[in-house]
């Protein structure tokens, strides 16, 4: 396999950090700070690219060693691929245009009470979760057409039928990790055409064939931040309380890959931290 480094940019709020603790070990930190204060440290290769130039489609497979400072952090934090469907960028000043979109994405995910991100009621919400969700690709003017809508979102019963709307166009599915995040495990996310998979020390704990669209690009971060719409329609976004936090990413790879009948084999790797030595890696299951 041939290695290429990666162009990861990192991003940090008043407080942050993202420092190399060793060969192939990155630690991503945010401060203690009260809430209402959004607080992250994040690494992508997105920031300067419009969605139409994010490098990653599929088959690819990405592989990471990972562990966090506690088991129940408030925010969130996580690794994987997804389109950035939130951001608004008008483009000014010779920067990248980029409008909101539909969500797609394959991760892992933390997401921390009042954290609420699945748009079916039978989907876990919180908790560590293997994730996707899987939207069309629909031009920026057919998009602009439901912007009349963002009002009904201030009252739940009219939210609650937004909601409904949403899951026809959004699909998703997610399963729990029983595992401690504090400890050292190694993930394994495989993106082809027609399954995503997540095996968590060599076993497959997650998959599904409700794939992402389009074209991705890589995230690890992690953050205060919560964004809640429950069933109940009560749309809720803001920042928490949290203490000292970190997460610690050795061994990242990404590699692309080719799809034969029998087996998915790498064509060519890309390893953006260099593997560093072996760890002892707990693979206790609850």
């Amino acid at each position: 396999m041939s290695g290429q480094a990666l162009r990861l940019r990192g991003r940090v709020t008043i407080g942050g950090h993202i420092q190399t603790r060793r060969p192939g070990c990155r630690r991503l930190s945010i401060p203690e700070g009260p809430g209402g204060r959004h607080r992250f440290a994040q690494l992508d290769d997105t920031a300067a690219l419009p969605r139409s130039r994010f490098p990653w489609t599929p088959p690819v497979e990405l592989r990471v060693t990972a562990r966090v400072s506690a088991p129940n952090l408030p925010g969130t934090w996580g690794f994987g691929w997804w389109n950035d469907p939130f951001s608004l960028q008008l483009g000014l000043g010779g920067a990248t245009r980029r409008l909101p979109a539909l969500p797609n994405a394959a991760w892992v995910f933390y997401a921390a009470p009042p954290n609420y991100l699945a748009l079916r009621d039978d989907h876990p919400a919180q908790g560590l979760l293997a994730a996707t969700f899987s939207s069309p690709q629909l031009p920026v003017a057919l998009l602009a057409l439901g912007l009349p809508v963002a009002p009904l979102l201030m009252w739940s019963c009219t939210a609650r039928a937004v909601r409904a709307v949403a899951r026809i166009l959004v699909r998703e599915d997610a399963a729990v990790l029983p595992l401690d995040p504090a400890q050292w495990h190694t993930y394994v996310l495989t993106w082809t055409e027609d399954v995503v998979r997540v095996t968590v020390d060599g076993v497959v704990a997650f998959s599904t064939p409700v794939v992402p669209t389009g074209q991705l690009g890589l995230v690890l971060w992690i953050d205060n931040q919560y964004a809640a719409f429950p069933p109940d329609g009560r749309l809720r976004m803001g920042s928490s309380a949290s203490p000292d936090a970190w997460l610690d990413i050795a061994d990242l790879s990404l590699s692309r890959l080719t799809v034969d009948p029998d087996a998915i084999r790498v064509r060519a790797d890309r390893s953006e931290l260099t593997p560093a030595g072996s760890q002892a890696l707990s693979k206790q299951r609850r």
